[in-house]
């Protein structure tokens, strides 16, 4: 049972009240006893160290010491004032000065006083001086929790003000730990406890807010990443083994005429090792009698559709429909134009059906669909109205899942008695520990592998003012008979400067490629979905020669003749977002070329994205380092999963622990899966509440 005091509303705890609560509220979503203590901190300072003024070199980063104050002064004027106090001990003087909060620091010091200070050196007209330092008047109270590693907390401007700085807020936290009332539940087994050599909940957060000691902080954050860890992936360690049992797949067992005939007389070229391995575990999950729930992740060209397709063909040998739903018209239109162009000659019923289609022709696919006479569906979101029914649907293939709601995908399986088995294809790769954190529910293939003869994107940096050289470049490519991107970065906060930048960037392309000699297109998000498919389509027909954009250019759009990908401003994209950019060139056997351009002003972070750019071409190794930069908050659709919202784990720096929690719930499903057994009543119980505050949008099915 939860401890009610841990229930508490933090207006009630001493030092808080009204006010302060309603911006705890609001600032860090803080709203009982028990959120202040799962508020980490971000970082910690030992205090166990003293320095007498005199050892004070350059060199040290902070200092301690206890001094005494021997002179206060004023200086300045009324407008630019700072507070000098000269402080003494028995080795020589220096200064702490403050510039903000004088009249407070005033009434706080006192002559004479010896203080506990705590700040950063520096030196100032040759003489030591600390500005804004901590002060502490020492005291000999012994406290039941430690003072020497201080925990610093993240604050905001607001609690700042009302005095809730790292101090304030660790003075609040130390008044719920010192409370009589305090006992943290434990949420681990004994024998898990036990068996990992983790330290009991109670000293675990005692020790991650006041460490008695650098070992026991170590514990103590051990012990409580792994319990964040270890309940997500008991959660979908749980979740995945009530999918097999109530969900049994139809069973694919026959791989007959329509495989052996595409694969031996249809397919022009030899599969990669990849996509044979990726097949291979397929036609297990299909064969299995379980419904397959499987990932499937490979970079742009690497042949996700062709395994689809593939998979497809198996579900028609065993006399099962498939369909397959893309996010966008032009997208399903390329998807439906690739399959029907590799299924020419064979005896294989391939239909379209998307928001345009015409009331007579969704007529025909609707009964088609009904009688068997359709084995394949390609479309968007209009696959899932009500009267879209199948005969027999076995497969449903998503494309880039991320961009349909939980609600609409769940549509489409509700089509069948039996769940049909489910495919989801991204091109946007996913870390492994992201996947192994957000999409642990879901069986994943990765195509790692391209296709023999693409050739890599050349990819080169380039400054402003190497503008005239890119645009020679540029024509040169057209008079190639080549296509040109040219993308412009969405500034979030203005979408009137946005459109201005792209406005102002499309005149001076025009500028340089008259309308007399050269045809331009444009799309921006301001556009409604038709004009930008109607502009999309224009490029694919080769009517237009550059195509002047903001990022709402298609993942996946497929212009074979596009060759050069100019991204302007680079260093305002995050990391996967360019190499999704960059995939847009290079689907032809031609050459293709990145050019980021940026000022030569770029932060460390941004040079650290364009170099990785420019280095390499693997995607995998792109969303590692971006993981690692932009962290798992931050990536594509991870915010609103809920599920990234962890509040002491990292699922970068901490991927040993992400593992072995990972291994551990594994284990204690497979031992018990429903939890029912004594011993598991505990992480019953915990995992009980996780789901009452908790919606897992991670779950695909």
């Amino acid at each position: 049972m939860i401890s009610s005091f841990l229930e508490t509303p933090v207006e009630f705890l001493k030092g808080v009240g009204p006010s302060r609560a309603l911006l705890l509220n609001k600032e860090l979503n803080i709203h009982t006893f028990g959120d202040l203590l799962t508020f980490f901190p971000f970082r910690y300072v030992d205090r166990s160290k003293f320095y007498q003024i005199s050892d004070i070199r350059d060199d040290n980063s902070f200092v301690q010491i206890k001094a005494k104050v021997v002179h206060i002064q004023t200086l300045g004027t009324a407008y630019h004032q700072r507070l000098v106090a000269t402080v003494r001990d028995s080795t020589g003087e220096i200064d702490l000065v403050w510039f903000q909060g004088i009249k407070w620091v005033l009434d706080m010091l006192s002559p004479q006083q010896e203080y506990v200070i705590f700040g950063k050196p520096t030196v100032f007209n040759g003489r030591w001086n600390i500005s804004h330092p901590d002060l502490e008047i020492p005291t000999t109270l012994a406290l039941p929790i430690s003072e020497t590693i201080r925990p610093i907390y993240n604050s905001t401007e607001k609690l700042k003000s009302k005095g809730l700085d790292y101090k304030g807020i660790g003075k609040l936290v130390r008044n719920i730990l010192l409370n009589d009332k305090f006992v943290m539940p434990e949420s681990l087994t004994h024998e898990l406890l036990q068996g990992l050599r983790l330290i009991n909940r109670q000293d675990a957060f005692v020790n991650i807010h006041f460490p008695q000691s650098p070992e026991l902080l170590k514990k103590a954050q051990t012990r409580l990443k792994f319990e964040e860890l270890f309940y997500i992936q008991l959660r979908l360690a749980r979740q995945r083994y009530g999918r097999l049992q109530k969900h049994a797949g139809h069973k694919f067992l026959r791989v007959g005429e329509y495989v052996n005939q595409f694969y031996h007389h249809h397919l022009t070229f030899e599969l990669t090792n990849a996509q044979k391995r990726v097949i291979k575990e397929i036609r297990a999950d299909l064969g299995s009698g379980n419904q397959m729930n499987r990932l499937l992740q490979g970079d742009v060209g690497s042949g996700k559709t062709l395994v689809a397709l593939m998979t497809m063909l198996i579900g028609l040998d065993n006399e099962y429909q498939s369909c397959l739903m893309a996010p966008t018209e032009i997208l399903a239109r390329q998807h439906y134009n690739t399959i029907s162009g590799m299924l020419t000659g064979l005896d294989v019923v391939v239909r379209l059906l998307t928001g345009s289609t015409k009331k007579a022709e969704r007529l025909g696919i609707h009964e088609g669909l009904q009688n068997g006479t359709i084995h394949l569906l390609i479309g968007t979101h209009a696959l899932i109205e009500e009267n879209v029914v199948f005969r027999r649907l076995g497969l449903v293939v998503i494309d880039e899942q991320h961009r349909f709601g939980v609600a609409q995908r769940a549509k489409l399986w509700e089509k069948n008695v039996v769940t049909p088995h489910i495919l989801v294809m991204t091109a946007t790769p996913i870390p492994r520990t992201l996947a192994m954190t957000l999409y642990g529910d879901l069986d994943t293939s990765v195509i790692d592998e391209m296709p023999p003869g693409r050739k890599p994107i050349v990819t080169k940096h380039l400054y402003e003012p190497q503008r005239g050289k890119v645009f020679s470049f540029i024509l040169e490519k057209i008079l190639e008979g080549r296509q040109i991107y040219i993308v412009f970065p969405l500034i979030q906060e203005s979408e009137t400067l946005d459109l201005k930048n792209l406005s102002d960037g499309y005149e001076a392309i025009v500028r340089v490629f008259p309308p007399s000699r050269f045809s331009v297109s444009m799309v921006h998000g301001k556009m409604k979905q038709a004009e930008k498919d109607r502009e999309m389509q224009r490029f694919l027909d080769k009517e237009t020669q550059i195509m002047v954009a903001t990022t709402v250019i298609e993942v996946g759009v497929d212009v074979p003749n596009a060759s050069v990908m100019v991204i302007e401003n680079a260093e305002r994209f995050g990391l996967s977002q360019l190499h999704q950019l960059r995939g847009r060139v290079g689907r032809g056997g031609d050459q293709s070329f990145c050019i980021l351009m940026s000022s030569y002003e770029l932060s460390a972070e941004a040079r650290k994205r364009i170099s990785t750019m420019v280095r390499t071409n693997d995607g995998f190794e792109i969303a590692e380092t971006d993981l690692q930069l932009r962290g798992p908050g931050d990536l594509q659709g991870t915010q609103q999963s809920g599920i990234m919202d962890l509040r002491i784990a990292d699922i970068v720096k901490d991927e040993k622990i992400l593992k072995y929690a990972r291994s551990v719930a594994s284990e204690v499903i497979s031992k018990d899966p429903t939890l029912s057994k004594k011993e598991n009543d505990i992480l019953a119980h915990h995992l009980r509440n996780m789901d009452k505050k908790q919606q897992n949008w991670g779950l695909i099915s």
